[in-house]
């Protein structure tokens, strides 16, 4: 352990220097391609893709910014009604509803940052890609576009 090699001052900056590197290391997020196929052109951007349970629940919680082609991609395994929260998050975002053959179902557009109104999909869908906010606007996406992503299948 690190405080038994060191005494003091000296355990404690090992110990911070070992918590900041541990720290930093968790941040280190997964970026996945993703394309969205608009009237208006190829959309690309690098998204990370909440897989499990507990990341899906953290979402973009905490977190104060997020470059413009950034996103985070929820992967909910199956088809059924989905709905969203900004509990805890503070960047406002465009929520995308997507549907199993990559199809934009709906568009929630410049959610509320920390609210805890539901936001529903309004109908079964697969998956949401959360943008910030005015995305979708400023690059001309709309519901029935075609995400491109190795979740979605080909119809």
């Amino acid at each position: 352990m690190i405080v038994e090699l060191f005494s003091g001052r000296r355990a404690v900056l090992a110990l911070g220097l070992f918590l900041l590197a541990a720290a930093a290391t968790a941040q280190e997020a997964v970026l996945e391609p993703l394309a969205i196929a608009t009237r208006e052109g190829r959309r690309a951007f690098q998204v990370e893709v909440m897989r499990d349970d507990a990341s899906r629940a953290r979402g973009l919680m905490f977190r104060r910014s997020m470059p413009p082609d950034r996103g985070m991609l929820f992967d909910f395994e199956q088809v059924a009604p989905v709905a969203m929260w900004m509990k805890n998050t503070y960047l406002p975002l465009d929520m995308l509803f997507i549907r199993a053959d990559g199809t934009v179902a709906r568009i929630a557009a410049d959610t509320e940052p920390l609210s805890t109104k539901v936001v529903p999909s309004g109908e079964p869908v697969l998956a949401v890609l959360e943008l910030n906010a005015g995305t979708t606007a400023r690059l001309g996406i709309r519901a029935g576009d075609r995400v491109e992503h190795g979740m979605f299948k080909r119809r």
